[in-house]
């Protein structure tokens, strides 16, 4: 999870880097100020809009792995109560052995007496 967590801070770096590349290049630029306003706006609809896709793509990701460990999460939980089923099961019969013997026991005292 960390190499996720070093490529999402990788991404926004690169992405708030250009974006202040970007401003910078546009007020600096010899340009009149309708133009420039112009550029920044349509460049601000464009972030807009890649941010707006990669939020859908996280959104996705992040979907899909709840269902991945909602999966996971399930089958542990199955394997965990079948093996106590059979801990039970298991539990019964020796306690149902020990009785059998116990009576066998005491049948034998009650014929010996």
């Amino acid at each position: 999870m960390t190499s996720n967590n070093e490529g999402g801070a990788f991404f926004a770096g690169l992405v708030i880097g250009g974006l202040v590349g970007a401003a910078l290049a546009l007020l600096l630029a010899p340009q009149s100020g309708e133009e420039t306003r112009a550029i920044i706006r349509d460049k601000s609809l464009e972030y807009k809009d890649l941010a707006e896709e990669g939020y859908g793509e996280a959104s996705r990701y992040a979907h899909d792995q709840a269902a991945v460990i909602g999966e996971k999460s399930k089958g542990a939980y199955e394997k965990s109560v079948k093996s106590a089923s059979e801990v039970v099961e298991k539990g019964k019969q020796t306690i149902s052995k020990k009785a059998d013997q116990a009576n066998d026991g005491t049948a034998e005292a009650d014929a010996a007496s």
